[in-house]
This record gives C-alpha cells, sequence and structure tokens, in this order.
C-alpha cells in the first residue's frame, strides 16, 4: 500500500509539473508578458509607401546634367516609378511651342545610362508624344531640372515651364524646376526640395485627388554658404526680366519677412517655390 501511494503522489506530481510546463505556450516560445493570463501581443504590419508614376522631361534635352541628376534622384525613392521623354536637342527660350505634325521619335539613354525616349521637336512636343502618342499616363510630370533659374517674367519664356504646362492642358499636375545660374549649375542642391515636395503631395498625386496645378521651384547655386531655406512666395510675373535672371546671394541677411516674391526672395539666397499660370 505505502509503494503504491508513492507512486500515486509521484504521477500526480508528474502530471502537475507537465500541466504547468504546457501554459507557457504550445510552441515552446518564451511569454512576452510576465506571466499575466489574458495578455497577447499584436503584430502591427507595415505598408509600403504609396506607389507612384513619374514622367520627367526637360528643355535642356536628353543629354544635360540636370535631368540626370533628377532622374538618378528619384529612382532612389521607393515606389516611384520614373519614365523619361524629352527633347531630343537643347531647346532653352522655346517657351510653350509645339509643333505639328508626326515628330521623330529614338530610343537613347540618359548620361547615367537610363533608358529615355528623346524626341526631335519643343518641350510641349515630347509632353505631347509621351502622352498623346505613347499612351503613358503618368500621376505628374516633373519638367527639369533646368540650367538656370526660371522665375517671375522670364517664366513665359521657359521650355521647362513650357513642358509642365502641356502636361497640365493634358489635366496632368506638374511641377518645373530649375537650379539657378552659376558655374556651373548646382543641380545636386535642388534634389533635396524636388524630393520634399514629392513626399508632400506624393498621396494625393497618386490618388489622383489634388488639383492640377503648375508648381515652379527654383533653387539658387550658392557661391558661398548654403541655400537659406525654402519660401514659398507668389510669382513676380511682371517687372524686370534682366533681374530675375541674377545670381542668388546665399550669404544675404534679409530677413525672410520683407521678401514678397520669389525673385527677391531667390536674389537674397532663398529657394521659391510658387504657383504659375496654366498658360502663358
Amino acid at each position: 500500500m505505502r509503494r503504491l501511494a508513492c507512486l500515486i503522489t509521484f504521477v500526480a506530481i508528474t502530471v502537475a509539473a507537465l500541466a504547468g510546463c504546457s501554459s507557457s505556450g504550445s510552441d515552446g516560445a518564451a511569454r512576452s508578458d510576465g506571466g499575466k493570463t489574458g495578455s497577447t501581443t499584436t503584430v502591427i504590419a507595415k505598408t509600403g509607401p504609396v506607389p507612384i508614376s513619374i514622367l520627367v522631361s526637360n528643355d535642356d534635352g536628353y543629354q544635360a546634367d540636370g535631368i540626370d541628376t533628377l532622374v538618378e534622384a528619384l529612382r532612389k525613392v521607393d515606389g516611384v516609378t520614373v519614365t523619361v521623354v524629352a527633347p531630343l536637342t537643347q531647346q532653352s527660350g522655346q517657351g510653350g511651342k509645339t509643333t505639328a505634325g508626326k515628330l521623330a521619335v529614338t530610343d537613347v539613354k540618359l548620361k547615367s545610362g537610363y533608358a529615355a525616349k528623346a524626341v526631335d521637336g519643343h518641350p510641349a512636343d515630347a509632353i505631347r508624344v509621351a502622352v498623346d502618342e505613347l499612351g503613358i499616363r503618368p500621376d505628374v510630370v516633373i519638367s527639369g531640372i533646368n540650367e538656370g533659374q526660371n522665375l517671375g517674367p522670364a517664366v513665359n519664356l521657359s521650355g521647362t515651364v513650357g513642358a509642365a504646362r502641356a502636361a497640365a492642358a493634358r489635366k496632368i499636375p506638374a511641377l518645373a524646376t530649375s537650379a539657378g545660374n552659376g558655374a556651373p549649375s548646382d543641380y545636386a542642391a535642388s534634389v533635396p526640395f524636388v524630393l520634399d515636395w514629392l513626399d508632400e503631395h506624393r498621396a494625393a498625386l497618386s490618388a489622383g485627388t489634388g488639383p492640377v496645378t503648375i508648381e515652379n521651384l527654383n533653387v539658387p547655386t550658392c557661391s558661398t554658404g548654403r541655400v537659406r531655406g525654402l519660401a514659398e512666395v507668389p510669382a513676380q510675373l511682371g517687372g524686370d526680366v534682366l533681374a530675375a535672371l541674377g545670381r542668388g546671394d546665399c550669404g544675404s541677411k534679409v530677413p525672410l519677412a520683407g521678401l514678397h516674391d520669389d525673385v527677391a526672395a531667390f536674389l537674397a539666397g532663398y529657394a521659391t517655390l510658387d504657383q504659375i499660370p496654366n498658360t502663358a
């Protein structure tokens, strides 16, 4: 009897011990709730960035440094699809000019080797061919990065702006972007401002819920110092064109509060962002 009682006691202790072990989880994983009953661990799945398609063009031609700098920067952004259709040759100062009829389109590569299509026509022609003939329908068009600023009274002369306006005419929002005059123009300084703009507007552009606007971004090339920041100011569409072509002074101490238009802010060393009319 004593041996049987001992055996029964041994079995009971063993079963209790096994039950205690099984309470920590059938997969043997360590508890993270401090042993409290009823606790659960929730894992939140991370979603990727909102996908967006961008058509890039310019007025300096597909071989320009500015467009290559822009495309290489955009390619590094997660969820971005980049298509390039740009003029075959230098087309600065052509504004919104267009060419009637069929235009030659050539498969080319940018300086970095990225595949593109070159249109033998004006900047606005490149957008027409891309959208109307090649069937490309991007979420947004980015035109640039131009060599030299396109400010105030000079915007109507700009092929960079002309391409953006051709996009807006097709109900596609657009950003025209330019690096200030320099030797050479500092395209890399424009990149952070372009990427910030894209990040701010990305969700609305991808969803197609934003207005069809043309925004114009100009970033000084600093001979000394750094760009002082971003000034969101109206465009001075009238005034002196030559003044609008001056060098931005990144060492200026003029406070932003006293700068009321894109020309003044740019010349005082600020990058400028403004909306411009969809037509000249």
